[in-house]
């Protein structure tokens, strides 16, 4: 097996395209430039099968290994930015004024690249890779596009592997855990609808400001007094519009936010608790209300033996104290879910190193992990499809 410095020599040109792709940044589906990009750069690399215009930006390569006839495994990277003002101030920021890449899309893409680069030359393996660059997963779409149109059985699939950088975890460590690996993603919309009038008068009137409020605060108890602490569950109101002058109590106000959840169990809940809840304190307070919620993202769910293998190629890479196979499982979602529902795999975690966390306008993917994300492919390629 390979150990990290096997890599290094790929680090400067992966670091090149990762800048590259950090300075022009592109949003959900409209990653034209980034897929053009990567389907050249595949290209140079001497694979001959790449499939353009997948889920509509999608790209997928294949390479064939040399060692006989074997499955076909597919490793995903996602390429979208988000729709933050940068302020890193590195010298290779965003060009592109309102959009970032401030989750590590960029270094994923590079990663993945290093490892076609190495693989393609290579090519010390049985049956075939399915190199997945993926559309859309800020926006929670793309992997469940892909799927829907038949990615898996269109290249012949038989596990999915994803991998995804950590700030705060040390460059060269992994972490994994089997089952739960990255929670449901929901979201809510509240209306709250009273009476309006002038805010010299408001005995005259139903506030639904007041109502609104009182209703942020009761939805507070649905983690912290009605699920067990052992039942994970984040519920955060993130959106409030009311009346835009200061002499006006409005009609209505207009609130809504994420869900979190780690089972399906807590899932449903939070769903009828939070209708229940809003639906109570606004009726105790002379208002009403309009509920939508909507499910987004599954449960991001590693399975056992595809988590056996992912810490196997990681530890074989970087050894057993740098691998972690029970990291806490995160409340953020991924919707690589959605491959992971449509076949066996694992997303693993990539140290990137002490950064500014994900979505923060002053991150940046750390430069310094890209052979050990590259090593990784390689190796876990190399670990399943053993020739």
């Amino acid at each position: 097996m390979h150990s990290v410095d096997t890599f290094r020599r790929l680090q400067d040109e992966a670091t090149q395209w990762r800048r590259y792709l950090h300075q022009n940044p592109e949003l959900g589906y409209e990653v034209y430039n980034t897929a053009k990009f990567v389907a050249e750069k595949l290209a140079t690399f001497g694979i001959n099968h790449i499939e353009t215009g997948i889920a509509e930006t999608g790209v997928v390569a294949l390479i064939q290994g040399e060692g006989g006839e074997g499955p076909t495994i597919g490793l995903r990277a996602d390429m979208d930015a988000l729709p933050i003002i940068e302020t890193s101030n590195k010298a290779w920021s965003s060009r592109i004024s309102g959009k970032m890449h401030a989750c590590g899309h960029d270094g994923h893409n590079a990663m993945l690249l290093g490892a076609a680069k190495h693989l393609a030359s290579t090519r010390n393996f049985k049956g075939s890779v399915a190199l997945i660059f993926q559309p859309a997963e800020e926006d929670g779409r793309g992997a469940q596009k892909m799927v829907q149109e038949g990615l898996m059985e269109r290249f012949n699939i038989s596990q999915v592997y994803g991998m995804h950088n950590s700030p705060g975890t040390d460059i060269g460590q992994f972490a994994i855990r089997d089952g739960g690996m990255m929670a449901a993603l929901d979201e809510f919309d509240i209306i709250v609808k009273g009476r309006g009038g002038h805010a010299a008068s408001p005995h005259r009137t139903v506030d639904p400001v007041v109502a609104a409020a009182q209703i942020i605060v009761a939805l507070q108890t649905v983690v912290s007094r009605n699920t067990a602490l052992t039942d994970a569950l984040v519920v955060s109101v993130t959106k409030f519009t009311a009346s835009q002058a200061y002499n006006v109590i409005a009609d209505h106000v207009e609130m809504g936010g994420t869900v979190r959840s780690l089972t399906s169990a807590v899932r449903d809940f939070a769903e009828q608790q939070i209708r229940l809840c809003a639906e109570g304190v606004a009726r105790g307070l002379g208002a009403q209300i309009t509920f939508r919620y909507r499910r987004l993202e599954p449960l991001t769910f590693n399975h056992k033996a595809g988590t056996h293998l992912a810490i196997t190629a990681a530890r074989s890479l970087v050894g057993n104290d740098a691998a972690n196979d029970n990291v806490n499982p995160s409340m953020g979602s991924e919707d690589f879910a959605y491959m992971l529902e449509a076949r066996p795999g694992a997303i693993i975690l990539l140290g990137n190193g002490s950064t500014p966390g994900l979505h923060n306008p002053a991150y940046d993917f750390n430069d310094e992990a890209i052979p050990y994300g590259v090593g990784y492919w390689v190796t876990l390629v190399e670990t399943i499809l053993a020739a």
